[in-house]
């Protein structure tokens, strides 16, 4: 095993390792400049069965989940390429999603009943009572109330909204839980191209020219970890494989569960594990990721992450699909949830030499905290603040047949081509020392003679 050892590294060293840094003609570069396989994002939404129930008597909601409603994501390159002299790169990442209707169980016409996005973020974002009685009024005039219909389009990328619209003063009156997304940027991105240091390779160095993210407090507010698409090197199965996400506006982590493999690469998977949403009873280094009293009652329930600094104040949750992980509490708010691991857990399937992520599945849910607000009439049936499930999403990719074939040549060949030569190694190895131990026991018994 050591002999075997020795040699990973010595091979890696000649022909893989240059391969793995981001440099014009390198893999890591190609893959790294846009990705190597076609990436959707699937989005399930929760449409709400018992809607007057909910208006009139506060009723929990009752919730039916309706999709994969398909786009095609990051499909064009990184813009604004820069490489420094630190031995970094910087980039900005575009943001464009394309419908997929052969992949879809509808259209982007097909319409919910679901939370209305202002009416429940206006007693969050306006605590004054003076306030929120004006806000009544413009509500009530636009014949607004806590629920809505509105088409998948309409709900992920944005529409006119009737009360923001009677607001008069200056406002922007456009909302959707992904507006603006298309055509905008997310960066900028400044990663270790891992010329100078290849166990720095990918990790981000600054995000929007800050380490930090002024959200959280503590090491929690740090930008760590990679972007997710690719790590450094070598990687170990005791690893926490960290990574940053703007989508939940934190870094996060994800350890080693099992060993996978995808046209004939074999790969380790790494999952998020159930503490990294935890509670900082269960977990105290999630002490400075607690920041709402309200719905985690204090800090000891777990499951859920507000979001709200980084949403401009608005009371958005962000958690895994159906409550996964969750405390029952948050969980029995609402029916029609059956969170399970195999469908709503985040995993990434890293091919260990080289630290690339040849496959993936990020699941995510995006939802909104409802309080009761008694001077804005349409919520004033809310019984107890909860958190109410909008949509969640799978984001995935896997390899494609091209770039498999050129990985096997390049990484997987030569990894097979040193086993092949470490079992020589060792069948000569073993020739050899039989036969010193011939010649050594012939040569010493005719000497006693």
């Amino acid at each position: 095993m050591a002999l075997k050892s020795l040699l990973i590294a010595l091979m890696s060293s000649l022909v893989l390792i240059p391969e793995a840094v981001i440099a014009n003609g390198t893999i890591a570069f190609e893959n790294w400049l846009v990705p190597g396989s076609s990436v959707y994002r699937q989005f399930w939404i929760f449409d709400v069965q018992n809607p007057s129930e909910v208006i009139n008597n506060g009723s929990r909601p009752k919730l039916e989940q309706r999709g994969p409603y398909t786009y095609r994501v990051r499909y064009l390159p990184k813009e604004n390429i820069t490489e420094n002299a630190d031995g970094t790169i910087s980039y900005m990442l575009p943001n464009v999603a394309r419908f997929e209707p052969d992949m879809s169980v509808g259209t982007e016409n097909d319409t919910f009943t679901c939370l209305n996005l202002a009416v429940v973020a206006a007693p969050a974002l306006y605590t004054n009572t003076f306030i929120q009685l004006l806000l009544n009024t413009w509500i009530k005039a636009s014949k607004s109330s806590m629920l809505q219909n509105r088409t998948v389009k309409e709900i992920l990328w944005g529409y006119k909204d009737p009360f923001l619209s009677k607001v008069p003063f200056p406002l922007n009156p456009v909302l959707g839980v992904f507006y603006p997304y298309n055509g905008t940027s997310d960066g900028l991105y400044k990663v270790y191209t891992g010329t100078e240091d290849i166990t720095k390779t990918a990790i981000i160095e600054s995000y929007k020219n800050k380490r930090n993210l002024s959200y959280w407090e503590g090491y929690c507010d740090m930008v760590n970890g990679t972007d997710g698409a690719s790590f450094p090197p070598f990687v170990k199965k005791n690893q926490k494989l960290r990574f940053f996400s703007s989508d939940i506006c934190r870094s996060i982590y994800g350890v080693f569960r099992s060993k996978q493999e995808v046209k004939g690469i074999p790969l380790y998977r790494f999952t998020v594990p159930r503490e990294a949403f935890a509670s900082p009873v269960e977990v105290e280094d999630n002490y400075c990721f607690c920041t709402d009293k309200v719905i985690s009652e204090n800090c000891t329930l777990g499951g859920v992450l507000d979001i709200s600094a980084c949403k401009a104040g608005r009371p958005v949750f962000i958690s895994l699909p159906h409550f996964l992980h969750a405390s029952d509490s948050i969980l029995n708010n609402v029916e029609g949830l059956s969170p399970n691991e195999e469908e709503h857990e985040t995993f990434l399937d890293i091919e260990p030499i080289t630290g690339f992520t040849l496959r993936f599945a990020k699941r995510l849910q995006v939802n909104l905290l409802v309080k009761p607000a008694p001077k804005i009439e349409a919520l004033s049936k809310v019984k107890k603040p909860y958190v109410f499930p909008l949509l969640w999403l799978n984001e995935t990719a896997v390899i494609g047949d091209a770039k498999a074939e050129m990985f096997r040549k390049k990484v997987t060949g030569p990894v097979q081509l040193l086993s092949i030569l470490q079992m020589a190694l060792i069948i000569a190895g073993s020739v050899l020392f039989l036969a010193f131990m011939v010649s050594y026991c012939t040569c010493r018994s005719k000497r006693l003679k």
